[in-house]
């Protein structure tokens, strides 16, 4: 048993020792080829890298093109190392290519996010900061990932939108701000001019509310118990509800130190004598 053993130990040291000798000069060509890609690709992918960040390109396309030229590079620099020690990469590379088809069509959802994702950072409907809304979904724009978008909205909540969901459908951009309307029911006999002063006067002030554009205020209708005007403004998106809540606040506070009347809903019922 023991001498079987050693004939095996010997066996195989005799195979790789003739190996090292008929191979030597091509393992130390091949370990020096792969150093040289790794090398190569390093300083590619950071030439790539800046290239496009000198030319303002978003970091996340930047990103990801650089590492695709950095893996490509070094995949093809170990495919000729491997051919160098006398290595077939003929079955490798059928068997990465039905492989990749297996996953690819494993991951079609994921993949598709991707492409999304590539639309996104390359046409640019939407940046970091805009305000957007889709699906019915809406809020300022926090990351845009390669597979995802996350939003985060005036509740401080974050929304993962995957990017297949985005391209192709409607896009409501309003970049760094959102639209806010109010509105507010006065007496039919109050002065609706000097009410709509002291709103506007209110949003001018506001530090919180943008200048451009400007707010609107005005009348609305008229209503069955009152002359409704209507006020509407734009605020950065992260304020939305400390600002809504305050501009409530001030102008209802001026209206009642002006002394103008915000009537209850009425209604006058006329009762006729048989």
């Amino acid at each position: 048993m023991i001498q079987q053993e050693m004939q095996n130990i010997e066996h195989y040291y005799q195979l790789i020792t003739d190996y090292l000798v008929t191979y030597s000069f091509q393992l130390v060509a091949a370990l020096f080829i792969l150093l040289l890609g790794l090398w190569v690709a390093k300083k590619l992918s950071r030439l790539v890298a800046n290239f496009m960040t000198k030319h303002d390109i978003d970091v996340t396309l930047t990103n990801f093109v650089s590492n695709v030229v950095k893996v490509l590079l070094i995949i093809m620099f170990v495919v000729i190392a491997l051919g160098k020690v006398g290595i077939s990469v003929t079955p490798f590379v059928a068997a990465i290519g039905a492989a990749s088809l297996g996953a690819g069509l494993a991951m079609q959802g994921m993949l598709s996010n991707y492409g999304a994702g590539l639309a996104i950072i390359a046409t640019r409907p939407f940046v970091v900061g805009d305000t957007i809304n889709v699906h019915g979904v809406s809020g300022l724009v926090k990351n845009i990932e390669l597979g995802h978008t996350t939003l985060i909205n005036e509740a401080l909540v974050e929304i993962t939108i995957p990017n297949k969901h985005i391209i192709g459908e409607i896009l409501h951009n309003s970049f760094a701000n959102s639209q806010l309307k109010g509105e507010l029911g006065i007496a039919y006999h109050a002065p609706s001019d000097e009410a709509i002063a002291l709103i506007r006067d209110i949003l001018s002030r506001h530090p919180q509310v943008v200048a451009e554009p400007q707010p609107l205020v005005g009348i609305e209708q008229f209503a069955d118990s009152a002359v409704v005007i209507s006020y509407r403004y734009w605020v950065a998106t992260g304020k939305l509800i400390e600002t809504k809540l305050d501009i409530n606040r001030q102008i209802f506070a001026a209206i009642q130190a002006a002394n103008i009347e915000i009537p209850f809903p009425q209604r006058v019922v006329t009762v006729k004598q048989a």
